[in-house]
């Protein structure tokens, strides 16, 4: 009977499961073996017991006079036993599924490797230690393919548990992934010697963290990049190449949002509390890198932030504060340091007053209720100008694109409905300047 004893320690073992557990188990399907050799329905019928030293197992009947009959293992035949062997992996398998819950429930969060098992549908298969997880299309890095046997690197987001198996949700497009990486690749970060304060991220182009030093004598950036950016370069082959900014955490909303938008320069940071936006003033030749591809950098910088960022440069600031000027002072009563006190709320045109409304202007600028309902109407009135003028501004500008088109057209001998493309349009565009014909000619 020291098999079973045995038996029982490797299971226990390699399936991370309490023994005694697994030895309760056993009795009660030695219970349901008898139970159905016996065609009983009283629960409390029949007992047993194993030895948890020498493994020995006594079963019994509980009679009516309250005394016990044994019963003898090889009495019950071999439909109870397949009863007691079908019991047993019903309890083995639940019994695995709580310790699999427990287990990586405890790990959620966690930085975890795997290894590339298949794709079903959109989802990646991935093989743990003990159990499969699955990685949704949605955590996947967009066009980041894995190969059976593949190594794959993600974090434990979720641990469901779905009724007769343990669900486990991998993700690596995760913000969190970014962090346990920079805590693997940099002790700083993992010692809590330099905080990660704030994060945005767009998994597989680009990736803005915020970081901040406890101590003054380590360079919170320089520690996350490493000598000769070894530190970074790990973490952005482990991305496929996606593009990490480091920047310096600082608790005055505009220093950080100037240090966000890095590697832009910032002229003039204006905040206005009441719409929660920050107004950047760039110079022209900073504007497409302030904004970004596709609008990308200002749109992390803002995630990062946690403010709405607006953008503008020199002449346009400018622009709008000579209109809001002239709407204001429209006004009888309104005064120039009224107009101050806007600005330094960080109202810049007339758009800004209209949403923001009276209780501002009146708790704030130092008017009457009278006097900023007045100056409301005047920038409504002015904003309504503004807005039918910049669409006739785009309408046209519009306009001019497709006419721009069509020349274009002309000139290649195409049109709309013969389409070519870009390089053809290019070499045919070369030859109609330069005078030539077709290739066939060009090479007579």
């Amino acid at each position: 009977m020291n098999d079973i004893i045995r038996l029982l320690d490797s299971v226990a073992r390699d399936r991370n499961i309490d023994r005694e557990l697994l030895v309760q188990d056993l009795e009660l399907a030695m219970v349901s073996a008898a139970r159905k050799h016996f065609n009983s329905e009283d629960p409390d019928e029949f007992g047993c017991e194993i030895d948890r030293l020498a493994g020995n197992i006594s079963l019994w009947r509980n009679n009516e006079d309250q005394t016990r009959e044994v019963i003898p293992l090889e009495s019950l035949g071999r439909i109870p036993a397949q009863t007691f062997k079908q019991v047993m992996i019903q309890r083995f398998r639940e019994n695995e599924r709580v310790s699999l819950l427990e287990e990586y429930s405890k790990r959620q969060g966690e930085l975890v490797t795997g290894v590339a098992q298949r794709y079903e549908g959109n989802a990646l298969i991935v093989q743990l230690d003990r159990t499969e997880g699955f990685m949704p299309k949605s955590e996947q890095i967009p066009g980041e393919q894995f190969q059976a046997g593949d190594r794959v690197r993600c974090i434990l987001l979720d641990v469901r548990d779905a009724g007769s198996q343990v669900k486990i949700v991998m993700s690596r497009a995760h913000p969190d992934f970014i962090r346990r990486l920079f805590e693997s690749e940099v002790p700083e970060v993992a010692e809590r010697t330099i905080e990660i304060k704030a994060m945005s991220r767009e998994p597989g182009f680009r990736t803005k963290l915020a970081v901040s030093s406890v101590d003054t004598k380590v360079d919170a950036v320089g520690a996350c990049v490493g000598v000769r950016g070894s530190r970074i370069r790990n973490i952005v082959d482990e991305l496929g190449g996606e593009k990490i900014d480091i920047v310096r955490w600082n608790e005055s909303s505009q220093v950080l949002i100037s240090n966000a938008l890095k590697p832009a320069e910032v002229e003039e940071v204006s905040l206005c509390f009441e719409l929660g936006r920050a107004t950047i003033i760039v110079r022209d030749d900073q504007l497409s890198l302030a904004i970004g591809r596709r609008g990308q950098n200002v749109r992390l910088a803002a995630r990062l932030t946690g403010w709405d960022v607006d953008i503008l440069t020199p002449p346009e600031l400018e622009k709008g504060l000579q209109t809001l000027q002239a709407a204001v002072k429209s006004v009888e009563g309104a005064t120039d340091e009224m107009l101050d006190r806007m600005g330094a709320l960080g109202m810049i045109s007339v758009f800004d007053v209209e949403e923001i409304g009276e209780t501002s202007l009146v708790s704030d600028c130092g008017m009457t209720e009278e006097l900023a309902t007045k100056v409301v109407d005047a920038c409504a009135a002015r904003a309504k100008v503004v807005a039918e003028e910049m669409q006739l501004e785009r309408t046209a500008a519009e306009r001019l694109r497709a006419e721009d088109g069509a020349v274009v057209d002309a000139l290649l001998g195409g049109g709309p409905d013969v389409p070519l493309a870009t390089d053809q349009r290019s070499e045919a565009a070369a030859d109609n300047i330069l005078g030539f014909g077709s290739s066939e000619s060009t090479k007579s």
